[in-house]
């Protein structure tokens, strides 16, 4: 935003006001154009060539070709995550590249890192390969040594024996010589196999060769690289003794099934010796080539981690401005683009100076044309916001985005939504404890906002004001409740009564005695902990839930009003908001006038049966009942007047809009003014004679005045959903406190106490801090999207979404 210019008062209340514009671009200044637009980010282009495909439009080529770089940057980034390095901001470029010289780089740097990695494969097999021969020289050397020994021997020993026996018998000898020159010498494979697949490959060779083999296994301790997988496994070495090439040929056969590494080997000792120098050797020259490769291989990525996010960034830009482009009209004979979109009506200027910088920018001898459109087509909605009120507009939007300029409910929801959580979790020292570590969030946001997060982890964070907020009116509500983790504190004065006697803690509150002046703040402490506590705080807790209920209720009757008279919709306001008026407070807030009376003048009268008997029995005395004077003539009126409210929302409705479909379609063509929009069903009216549906509309309207009927005893009885949650959480928190921590106090030992504070704290932080609060949320988030919401959101517009780069940086396409 350029400096100096400042943007209107933020207003949440109505979506700012929406133009559909054009812009007839000059093809020389198309790019610029649209970059500038999307540094502004202000301008929501529309698509049109919806009847090409993606490789008809003009710019396919260049999409494509900002795709094959993005897929040499995602190449990169692998190479960087194997190296352990991370981008850099900063990026080493004192001035830009156009797209042609970093497509060049880029292809080049792809082919050098790809043939880095090609030789570096190639030398790390070989190495390992080398690694596993030094293994079978090592151990089959031990083997044939071991045998060479015993067979020298047991030569000698026999030769010994030999000499001995020819004297006695000439003849003996002659058939010992000709026994050996019979002997057969076996042949052998050695290698390397898996030990999980060592017990499988001697069984297939025992079968295969009909145990005419024989098969030598030794442990290897340390796992072993393999040159193939290139993984590390646990593998022995192997030796099968055969005889024959038939044998032979099975052996190999068999070891390739099992992915067994074969490597030579010769019996003779000298040979054996002279290979194990040569493969040493090979071995420490490849380690050299290995290391001077690689520390090349990580200076090249350690440079292209210095331009990653230059390079990353301008080819995202690059990419989306094709991408907008191809969106555009491309007119051949005029030799220019035409783009249509949405802006909002602030951003006029703005976007006429973007214009004019990209035509003196780009050496253009035309500049762009802007224009306003009229359109019936319904705009989007956009509502500005800051970090603050982004996650309670998100609160709204999950339910349905705003009809363009409808009243938004996210004004309210940045008071009510928190308020109604904590009417719920009201417990100032559990308040404290969500306060701090929200607080912990919000001071660390900077650093957080730039980490990948876990789902969980994620979602608090995005939702660190909305969590704050409900923490501080935690607090406030606990204080009203007076509970600091169940415990109540004299914190504004002392109890305002008494005990008659010693027992009277024990028996009920007959035994308390008013000595002082009234609690200034909140729930008298004297309360907890006698047997009158849970009847008193279920009244308190309650009739509390009906009176902000009711409310609520009326809350968003009252904004349904301001809907039609923005709208200018007499109808809604005379059929529709003064009829629900009546109808919702001739009942329920005739209700809530009860309870304030009762309060106020400590009355004993049972609200239960006034409300039941005001319908069955009207005209019955109160008796003891009564709260003032004339309340059954005031109750009989009440009644009536909503029996009357009834038919006035169902009847008069529909009869009226088909007499204004009439007069608006009569005598052919038709006018109507700007922002006359019915609220209910008549937005087909782009064909200008369409035809009305009465039978429709009376239906729509029957099920609306049955939903609003029926919905205001159950949206009423919903909101006691306040008071079961406060119970149930002051209840859950007396628990934890004492039979937890001060039963553990209660055994006089050091160890059972330090065990029962860190049951307490599990205890609190995983069911209250963190259970209750995900519970008391997802209700408060109910009551706004359906006792609240529905009396007059649509929710049925679509969001503003501007091409802008700042949106696109943090999503990778």
């Amino acid at each position: 935003m350029p400096e100096g210019e400042c943007r209107p008062t933020m207003d949440l209340f109505r979506s700012e006001p929406m133009q559909l514009a054009r812009v007839i671009i000059p093809v020389e200044s198309a790019h610029r154009v649209i970059s500038y637009l999307g540094e502004l980010g202000l301008f929501q282009f529309k698509d049109l060539n919806t009847e090409k495909s993606p490789f008809q439009r003009t710019y396919a080529t260049q999409v494509k070709r900002c795709e094959e770089m993005a897929r040499k940057l995602r190449f990169f980034k692998d190479q960087m995550y194997k190296a352990g390095l991370i981008s850099s901001t900063r990026s080493t470029y004192a001035s830009e590249v156009s797209l042609d010289e970093l497509e060049v780089k880029l292809g080049e740097q792809e082919a050098e890192l790809i043939e880095m990695n090609a030789n570096s494969e190639k030398l790390q097999r070989a190495h390992n390969e080398l690694l596993e021969y030094k293994l079978v020289l090592k151990k089959a050397g031990e083997v044939f040594n071991s045998a060479q020994k015993s067979a020298t021997a047991q030569q000698r020993e026999q030769e010994y024996r030999r000499v001995e026996r020819s004297l006695d018998s000439p003849l003996l000898l002659e058939q010992e010589i000709t026994d050996l020159s019979k002997q057969v010498k076996l042949g052998y494979v050695s290698g390397l196999i898996q030990r999980d697949k060592s017990m499988a490959f001697e069984r297939i060779l025992f079968r295969a060769t009909r145990g005419n083999v024989f098969l030598k296994q030794y442990f290897i301790e340390e796992p072993v690289i393999d040159p193939i997988s290139e993984q590390k496994l646990e593998k022995n070495v192997f030796i099968v003794f055969h005889s024959g090439e038939r044998a032979k040929n099975k052996v190999l056969k068999i070891c390739d099934a099992f992915g067994a590494n074969r490597y030579p080997f010769t019996d003779d000792i000298g040979k054996q010796n002279q290979m194990v120098t040569e493969v040493t050797g090979k071995l420490s020259e490849l380690k050299t080539t290995i290391d001077v490769g690689k520390h090349h291989w990580g200076s090249v990525v350690q440079a292209i981690s210095h331009q990653y996010e230059h390079w990353n960034n301008l080819v995202k830009k690059e990419k989306s401005i094709y991408y907008t482009l191809n969106m555009l009209c491309f007119d051949v004979t005029k030799k220019c683009l035409v783009a249509e979109g949405w802006c909002p009506v602030f951003a006029t200027n703005q976007i006429q100076k973007a214009l004019m910088k990209a035509t003196i920018d780009s050496n253009s001898q035309v500049g762009p044309i802007f224009e306003i459109l009229n359109s019936k087509e319904p705009p989007p909605t956009y509502f500005r916001t800051n970090k603050f009120t982004n996650s309670f507009q998100e609160i709204v939007n999950a339910y349905g985005v705003a009809k363009y300029q409808e009243a938004n409910p996210g004004v309210y929801t940045v008071v009510t939504f928190p308020f109604l959580f904590a009417v719920m979790f009201g417990d100032w020292g559990h308040g404290i404890c969500l306060f701090l570590a929200t607080l912990y969030l919000i001071l660390r946001e900077k650093s957080y906002s730039s980490q990948k997060l876990g789902d969980i982890m994620e979602m608090a964070f995005g939702g660190r004001y909305v969590i704050i907020m409900m923490s501080i009116f935690s607090i406030y509500t606990g204080f009203i409740y007076n509970e600091f983790f169940s415990v109540p504190y004299d914190l504004f004065g002392q109890s305002a009564y008494d005990c008659r006697d010693p027992s009277c803690r024990d028996a009920t509150t007959m035994g308390l005695i008013k000595v002082r002046e009234t609690y200034p703040f909140g729930v008298d402490p004297v309360w907890h902990g006698t047997r009158s506590e849970l009847p008193f705080l279920n009244s308190l807790k309650m009739k509390m839930s009906i009176l902000l209920g009711v409310a609520q209720m009326n809350l968003g009757i009252i904004i349904s009003y301001f809907n039609a008279k923005f709208f200018r919709n007499d109808i809604d306001i005379w059929y529709q908001f003064i009829p629900q008026m009546i109808f919702l407070n001739s009942l329920f807030g005739y209700l809530s006038l009860l309870i304030i009376l009762k309060w106020c003048t400590g009355s004993q009268a049972d609200l239960y049966h006034v409300m039941i008997y005001m319908f069955l029995s009207p005209m019955d005395d109160l008796d003891d009942n009564q709260l003032f004077f004339g309340q059954k003539y005031l109750q009989i009126l009440l009644l009536c007047l909503a029996l009357v409210a009834v038919p006035w929302m169902l009847v008069p409705k529909p009869f009226l809009l088909k007499k204004q479909h009439e007069e608006r379609h009569r005598g052919g063509a038709a006018y109507q003014p700007l922002h006359s929009h019915d609220n209910n069903h008549e937005r087909e009216r782009s064909g200008g004679h369409e035809e009305f549906e009465f039978s429709e509309v009376l239906v729509h309207q029957l099920i609306h005045t049955i939903e609003f009927v029926l919905g205001s005893v159950s949206n009423t009885a919903s909101y006691l959903r306040l008071w079961a949650l406060s119970l149930a959480h002051s209840e859950l928190s007396s628990v934890f406190y004492e039979k937890v921590l001060l039963l553990a106090w209660g055994y006089n030992s050091v160890a059972i106490f330090i065990i029962g504070v860190i049951v307490f704290i599990f205890a609190t932080v995983g069911v209250l801090l963190i259970m209750e609060t995900l519970s008391a949320f997802l209700h408060a988030l109910r009551l706004h999207w359906v006792e609240f919401q529905n009396k007059f959101y649509q929710g049925d517009g679509y969001l503003f979404c501007p091409f802008s780069f700042a949106l696109i940086s943090d999503n990778e396409e």
